[in-house]
């Protein structure tokens, strides 16, 4: 009862209330920024994209994890960026426009690129027994979950502008609440062995973690790019949509072991997302002072 409530009714639920959220904060003009910095967002596009899944990969092929694990994990991180990394940007003195935009196109780009990735996934590391890949229809079937919400948020912001600003607050509210609940009845419903799953994929979650706001951080600043945008680069690919890596393990996979991973990385993002939002202040701080 409890199972078929989480993966019909209220992951469904969830991804559309945080899609429409996101939907209410973008405009066109988010979509056309890419002109005014297309190199941010073609660095961040492809950390998250190539280099970001491609470490991913590397790390659960050399930590023996169990192959559904591994798959979760592959999964999360083909996820796109979540908007909470757009409060986490702002607090940490990145560039919010930025994040808005890459987390814009990047739930666009992940309806292709999340389904390519998860396949290659269940196909390496998986008997093709075990698994039945993304199908077309389910690929759709994301397509729909993701696109449609966000669609709607940007019509009620293009022609109910009023509307969309006193929406906006509450939808955020319910989306981290919708979050817990997912993250809370995932853990109940894969209790008998979760504790066990937290000791296999803890270690490689938290690395992932690390390795994402990494990436996402010292490339662009590698490539010259300014802190305030390797800020945001690095909170857009280290905070990832882990109710659609859920939804997808859950409700178009079928396969709940698959869930755990996204469910633990998504308990321990929000620290240490905080603890490098305060490291690169800190830093900039000390430069300012030298």
């Amino acid at each position: 009862m409890s199972a078929s409530f989480l993966s019909v009714v209220l992951l469904p639920l969830a991804l559309a209330i945080i899609m429409m959220g996101l939907g209410l904060s973008l405009t066109i003009a988010d979509f056309k920024r890419v002109a005014i910095y297309p190199k941010a967002v073609i660095i961040g596009l492809v950390c998250q994209v190539l280099v970001l899944p491609a470490a991913c990969y590397l790390l659960v092929t050399t930590s023996s994890l169990p192959p559904e694990l591994a798959v979760g994990l592959m999964l999360l991180s083909a996820a796109p960026g979540g908007p909470t990394a757009n409060l986490y940007s702002h607090i940490a003195k990145g560039d919010v426009a930025l994040n808005v935009t890459l987390t814009a196109i990047n739930s666009i780009v992940a309806v292709f690129s999340l389904p390519l990735i998860v396949n290659f996934s269940i196909a390496n590391l998986m008997e093709s027994t075990q698994v039945i890949p993304l199908q077309f229809k389910k690929i759709i079937e994301v397509c729909i979950m993701v696109l449609l919400p966000v669609a709607i948020g940007m019509l009620i912001r293009s022609k109910l502008p009023q509307l969309a600003a006193r929406l906006s607050k509450p939808v955020k509210i319910m989306s981290a609440l919708f979050l817990v609940l997912v993250i809370v009845l995932t853990v109940l419903k894969e209790k008998s062995h979760i504790a066990n799953d937290f000791q296999l994929v803890g270690i490689p979650a938290l690395a992932l973690n690390l390795l994402s706001m990494a990436i996402g951080y010292f490339i662009p600043r590698m490539f010259n790019l300014e802190k305030k945008q390797a800020i945001a680069i690095g909170m857009e690919i280290g905070i990832h949509n882990g109710t659609l890596a859920i939804y997808i393990a859950l409700s178009v996979i079928g396969n709940s072991t698959m869930s755990i991973p996204p469910v633990i990385y998504s308990l321990i993002m929000f620290f240490t997302a905080a603890v490098f939002g305060y490291l690169v202040n800190l830093r900039q701080e000390k430069e300012v002072l030298a």
